[in-house]
């Protein structure tokens, strides 16, 4: 069976051998993390289109999501090889300038590589091998990042990031909240599948992102 194992992920396998030789709590992982990065895609497009300021150019935004998500090529050169708690820093950071949208779904995009064993090169995994503590501190970040949105300004008093807010008819988008929120709930659930439970933590301004490789 190892040997097999072995094969499959040198070589690759039909999508039925696969399902024949992992366990359920490994195939329930992998699900987890292509629908959190399908997720992540959709909080993108809508935080860029509520906050436009940050890249104006529809073309440019678009290359931006490609990148991210579908393995372009790369728009810069430095963000995209730091870790992702120090993108996740940057883009929450008043003395940064330019795509801040980019800077933050960049961190979190990362921040599911780097916990699940993907590289920008390879979107395969086994799932075999998440460890418990990457799990934990990305539950961590990602909480840190829900509560920054809703409340980090600038020095005008001005929020970072639009999110929820209402808009001139009255009117309030929870879609943010929403694909937070189910993020959330499958990570946690990947940390009872590792044998662990989720953390509950209190947040404020001086709080900091962790590193998820350490």
């Amino acid at each position: 069976m190892v040997l097999l194992l072995c094969s499959c992920l040198a070589t690759g396998c039909s999508q039925s051998v696969r399902e024949t030789i992992e366990p359920t709590d490994v195939t329930l992982i992998r699900y987890h993390y292509d629908v959190n990065m399908r997720s992540l895609e959709e909080f993108t497009k809508r935080l860029y289109a509520k906050n436009p300021r940050y890249e104006i150019g529809h073309a440019a935004r678009s290359r931006k999501i490609n990148q991210l998500f579908h393995r372009g090529s790369s728009s810069e050169h430095t963000y995209i090889y730091m870790p992702s708690h120090e993108v996740l820093i940057a883009a929450f950071d008043e003395k940064t300038e330019g795509d801040r949208v980019y800077l933050l779904c960049l961190g979190l995009v990362k921040s599911m590589w780097e916990t699940y064993g993907v590289t920008q090169e390879s979107s395969f995994f086994t799932g075999l091998q998440v460890p418990l503590e990457r799990l934990q501190r990305l539950e961590r970040n990602i909480s840190h990042v829900n509560w920054k949105l809703k409340t980090i300004r600038d020095r005008k008093g001005d929020l970072l990031f639009l999110t929820n807010e209402a808009g001139e008819n009255g009117y309030l988008n929870m879609g943010y909240e929403v694909i937070m929120t189910e993020i959330l709930t499958r990570i946690r659930d990947d940390i009872y599948l590792r044998g662990g439970l989720p953390n509950k933590y209190l947040f404020n301004v001086s709080s900091l992102f962790v590193s998820i490789i350490l």
